[in-house]
């Protein structure tokens, strides 16, 4: 399968999973409706593990443009890769959104709330402070990125077959505790692509795509995610 394909696949899987459990928690009448945190976060960590199980074979399931520039600065993949994983990321964050909204779309409609619509799709602060909105991304991120690289470098875990379960736990955790002050995006492809499919749909009822806000949760991550694959180069021995 080439690069393109599985990251398109697999990056489908985690939006429609993650998203859809967004979904399930805040639009009226769906039967997990104020499920909670804990429901939205273990949700995308499942989102991520069966993504990558399903591709990892293929391209290691990246599923995240910070993913592939961490994994790109730490010398894993070769520049001339990276576009590839790219549009087969954002690829698959345009289909998995589109499959949420057809899934939902009852919901959406008896749902009034547009802000709520747009969670869905995309994150947003609890605090809307750019600088600090933009650290909170770095630093998850960068957890996120020497995270994984941390996991795949433990020869016995990769022989065991747990590499995906641990890095959909990864970001369960992560979710639990850094994921409050902003929803975690942690993935470019996974804020900026559904949240171009909350413009371009026929979302009933829906508000603006807080375009404002867009660039912290693609800026963040990618400082982060190099910054994640730096650290890893230069602390972990070859």
């Amino acid at each position: 399968m080439s690069i393109i394909g599985a990251e398109t696949i697999g990056t489908a899987i985690l939006i429609l999973l993650g998203d859809g459990v967004v979904a399930a928690v805040l639009l009226n009448r769906s039967k997990a409706e104020n499920s909670g945190w804990i429901v939205i976060t273990f949700g995308w960590g499942m989102g991520v593990m069966v993504g990558a199980y399903a591709v990892g074979q293929f391209t290691g399931a990246h599923l995240n443009p910070a993913v592939t520039l961490g994994l790109w600065v730490n010398g894993t993949i070769p520049g001339s890769e990276v576009p590839k994983y790219f549009v087969g990321e954002f690829l698959g964050a345009f289909i998995g959104a589109t499959l949420v909204f057809i899934a939902y779309y009852q919901h959406f409609a008896d749902t009034e709330d547009p802000g709520l619509k747009l969670a869905v799709f995309s994150t947003g602060p609890a605090i809307r402070n750019p600088v600090f909105n933009l650290l909170t991304e770095i630093i998850a991120t960068f957890l996120l990125v020497l995270g994984i690289l941390a996991i795949l470098a433990n020869k016995a875990t990769g022989v065991s077959g747990l590499n995906a379960l641990l890095v959909g736990l990864l970001v369960f955790g992560i979710g639990l505790s850094l994921g409050g002050p902003t929803g975690y995006a942690i993935n470019p492809a996974r804020d900026l692509g559904p949240r171009i499919m909350h413009a371009i749909l026929p979302v009933p009822g829906k508000g603006t795509s807080d375009w404002g806000y867009a660039w912290v949760p693609v800026v963040g991550p990618v400082i982060g995610g190099i910054l994640g694959g730096a650290a890893f180069w230069w602390w972990w021995p070859a």
